[in-house]
Order: C-alpha cells, then sequence, then structure tokens
C-alpha cells in the first residue's frame, strides 16, 4: 500500500507519542477495551479515549463493539501491523515503560483466562458427552491442515469460532485472521486461548454469521466447524460465507453426517440431525461454489454414534493474482 506524503505524515504523527505508541504495541499482542487500556497504561479514561480517537483517525487502529464493550484492535491490512511491528523490532529490550506495560497486560490476560476456565467448568460435562460420540479433534484438525494445505495464505475468516481452536491451528500459514460468535462467553474462552498459544495474527469479534461484520470478497479461507447444525437456514449461511471469499477462495465446512440422535434436538439445541453430501452439494453450487472435495471421520468407539464430515468448496471466480505472501510466489493455476 502506497500513501501520499501528507497522509504518511499524519499517520506517523499520531504514532509520535508515547502514550500513543505504548497503546499501538500492546494492540500488535491482542485486542484490549478502554477499561484493559486504562488499566494498563494507569491514566484516566478521558484521556486514553482520546488517544484512541487520534489512533482512530489516523487509520491505525479499529473499534467494535461486543454487547455494553467496545474493543480496540490494529486495523484491519498491512499498513498499520507492519508501521507498528517495525516499531516494536526497534524498542530496546527491557526498556522500563514497556517491561511495565506488559506486566500489566498479562494480568489482563490472566483475568481472562479465569473467566474462560470458570465458563469451560460449568460446560465441560456436556462437551464431554458430546465428544464420546464422534471421531478425535485430533483427526479432524490433521485432515484440515492435510486438505486445506500449508502454503501461506493472506487471510482467513472463522464463523462461529467458539474456543478459536481452527484460528489456532492455522495461524502459521495466514497473515490475518478474524473469528466470529454471537456468545460473549465463547470469546472469552477464544481470546484466552489465542493468549495463550502466542496467536497475535488473529482477533475474535461478536456477531451474527448471517450479518458478519467483515468486508465482503476479503478471505482466502472461511471456516464452519460445527456451526451449521445449529441453523435454522444453513443455505443463507452458506450463501453469506461465500460472499466473503476472494475469487478462488474456499470454504470449508465440519459438520455431522445424517443421525437419529433427537436427544441433541432436546438437550443441545441441535436444529438440523446432520448433512448429507448432495445436499452440501447443492448449497454449495447455490452459493457459487464447486465442492472439491469430502472427507469422512467415523466415531473412535463403540459407543460413538455420530460421523463428521468435512467438506471443501471453492470459490468458481477465477483469480488474477497470488493472495499468498509475495515472498512465497506471485502467481498460481486456478479451478
Amino acid at each position: 500500500m502506497t500513501l501520499t506524503l501528507d497522509r504518511l505524515v499524519d499517520i506517523l504523527k499520531a504514532a509520535a507519542e508515547s502514550s500513543r505508541l505504548r497503546i499501538l504495541l500492546l494492540l500488535l499482542r491482542g485486542d484490549l477495551t478502554v477499561s484493559d487500556l486504562t488499566e494498563i497504561l494507569n491514566q484516566s479514561q478521558p484521556r486514553v479515549s482520546r488517544h484512541l480517537k487520534l489512533l482512530m483517525e489516523a487509520g491505525l487502529i479499529g473499534r467494535y463493539q461486543e454487547g455494553s464493550w467496545a474493543y480496540f484492535r490494529l486495523a484491519d491490512g498491512d499498513l498499520a501491523r507492519d508501521l507498528v511491528q517495525s516499531l516494536a523490532g526497534r524498542l530496546s529490550e527491557g526498556d522500563p515503560q514497556a517491561e511495565r506495560d506488559l506486566e500489566r497486560l498479562a494480568a489482563v490476560k490472566r483475568r481472562r483466562q479465569a473467566r474462560a476456565a470458570d465458563y469451560f467448568s460449568a460446560n465441560a460435562a456436556s462437551w464431554d458427552q458430546l465428544r464420546s460420540l464422534h471421531a478425535s479433534d485430533k483427526a479432524v484438525e490433521q485432515a484440515l491442515l492435510k486438505l486445506v494445505g500449508k502454503r501461506p495464505f493472506r487471510s482467513m475468516l472463522d464463523l462461529g469460532t467458539g474456543t478459536g481452536r481452527l484460528l489456532e491451528i492455522f495461524s502459521p500459514y495466514y497473515q490475518r485472521g478474524v473469528g466470529i460468535d454471537l456468545s460473549r462467553e465463547m470469546l472469552t474462552v477464544a481470546r484466552a486461548n489465542l493468549d495463550r498459544a502466542g496467536v497475535r495474527n488473529a482477533q475474535v469479534r461478536q456477531g451474527d454469521l448471517f450479518a458478519p461484520p467483515v468486508e465482503r470478497d476479503s478471505f482466502d479461507l472461511v471456516t464452519m466447524h460445527q456451526v451449521l447444525h445449529y441453523l435454522d437456514d444453513p443455505a443463507q449461511a452458506i450463501g453469506e460465507a461465500a460472499r466473503l471469499l476472494r475469487p478462488s477462495g474456499r470454504l470449508v465446512i465440519v459438520d455431522f453426517a445424517p443421525h437419529a440422535l433427537e436427544f441433541l434436538r432436546e438437550q443441545h439445541a441441535h436444529v438440523r440431525l446432520g448433512f448429507a453430501d448432495r445436499q452440501i452439494a447443492e448449497w454449495f453450487s447455490e452459493a457459487g461454489l464447486d465442492l472439491e472435495d469430502s472427507e469422512s471421520f467415523e466415531p473412535r468407539s463403540a459407543e460413538g454414534r455420530l460421523t463428521i464430515k468435512l467438506w471443501l468448496g471453492r470459490d468458481r471466480r477465477l483469480l488474477v493474482a497470488d493472495p499468498a505472501p509475495s515472498t512465497h510466489g506471485t502467481a498460481r493455476e486456478t479451478a
């Protein structure tokens, strides 16, 4: 991305102040609220809000709402992250102010992880019951990595991100990852998990997967892991997911094959009892996607009664330029 001289000067002016630079360095490590930043910087909320406003006006950070909370993040796109990473790389190790900020940030993240642990404890029994019915998560994750491949790409969106696990396992390969979930409790879990795993190139936001708060035609990979069976209108969800893909982008869905376990409707809020390959293929076709591959995972024990399915669809529009980082190539053939 290139800028005019005046625009570049405005951006550098916004960053060239001690508190604002500290904010940028903190947001490089994850999304934070005003309250988080007030605590870490040891400054008043009006003062912190003023710094945030100036950084937003310069296009260096963004803001999104999650219930009554407002979170701040580095702006989407490469400019802000590249600038802040460059500045962070030139900061002396052991800088006293930066060290204190990181210590306070660690305290904020520990509280997040404690809240996540409480939520897991309250729901562990029901999740363990479901896991016992199907193949191991590890087997599915390994298949996902093999199917998608390990070639670097630009951007990933995980719809219904839950614990943030897919963002974590794909983090070595994308430049920017975004997770969307309606549940604030699950977003707390996801943030704690990503923090614990040291994932800095992903963020999670509250939002409806039927109207996700992201740009269309923006993602090389969109994933929906164990989401469709909760939805009244899976076809609409697939259609919306397809609109978020770049040309030749890929949509990966993981869900159950057809089954007859009615207790999942009554006890776990499942709306659909699995999906057939033909149905997924039809929905993909209606959304402008070609079904490229599918895979089945049988239950891991004799007591298991759920088969997990993985489906991969690709946007039919041809890709003119490679979305992967330029250091990894400049062109490719497309389906």
